[in-house]
């Protein structure tokens, strides 16, 4: 009687799941996922960085489209978003973009505007006294908010960085609409080829995912823990 669970499909393409087709072919797998997941967090926090100083900047000129740009952005679906770069960035480019690289560009816009809240919020955080007393001191406001403000915000937003670059690597799941080979594109070209091991296959991918969004999410508790232990000193 054959077992009602059978991950011979898994061990036989081990490596599939996790390179894809690399050094022979292109990156696939986990490590593109960690790859996009990465790349994507990098740009997205220097863009949320900077949406987020000027969504809090006193000049309405300023604040007001910042905020637009943000609200819209969060406002449409994640898919929608990775359309629209698979698509616009060739026309405005005019000529063709991997589609990785189209996944980066959307996974970035999209998480930088979450990003940027983050950053306001810790921003708008820090009691308004520390703002005064470094104008003071006769510091220029944009000084004062990145010299004085700025570092203590930083220490309260990296566990929610840090959660953000969680969601962030589920999302690059949506990446297979646009035929990239991530993780969840490779287990359907596996499911595709063997036809008689779905349960097995998608099981190991939602560990795999869990595996690896739970050592994260455990990284951020530990700085949340570490950060309110010496703000306690």
């Amino acid at each position: 009687m054959d077992p009602w669970l059978d991950f011979t499909v898994i061990r036989n393409n081990l490596t599939y799941f996790f390179i894809g087709s690399y050094p022979h072919g292109n990156l696939g797998g986990v490590a593109l996922t960690l790859y996009l997941a990465v790349t994507s967090c990098v740009i997205s926090f220097v863009g949320g960085l900077i949406l987020g100083l000027l969504s809090v900047s006193r000049h309405r000129a300023i604040r007001y489209p910042t905020l637009a740009v943000i609200n819209t952005v969060r406002g449409v679906p994640l898919l929608m978003v990775i359309f629209w770069m698979y698509f616009l960035l060739p026309s405005l480019l005019g000529h063709p973009v991997p589609e990785s690289r189209t996944v980066i560009a959307a996974l970035a816009l999209f998480t930088s505007a979450y990003m940027a809240e983050i950053v306001r919020a810790g921003v708008e955080g820090i009691p308004r006294g520390q703002t005064e007393a470094a104008l003071a001191t006769g510091l220029r406001p944009w000084q004062a908010l990145v010299y004085v403000v700025l570092p203590q915000g930083l220490r309260n937003m990296l566990p929610s960085f840090v959660n953000q670059f969680v969601s962030l690597i589920k999302d690059t799941s949506l990446a297979y609409i646009v035929g990239v080979s991530e993780l969840t594109q490779v287990a359907t070209q596996v499911n595709n080829r063997s036809m008689v091991h779905p349960t097995e296959i998608f099981f190991f991918i939602a560990a795999v995912y869990f595996i690896i969004c739970f050592t994260f999410t455990s990284i951020s508790r530990r700085l949340e823990s570490r950060l309110a232990w010496r703000k306690s000193i």
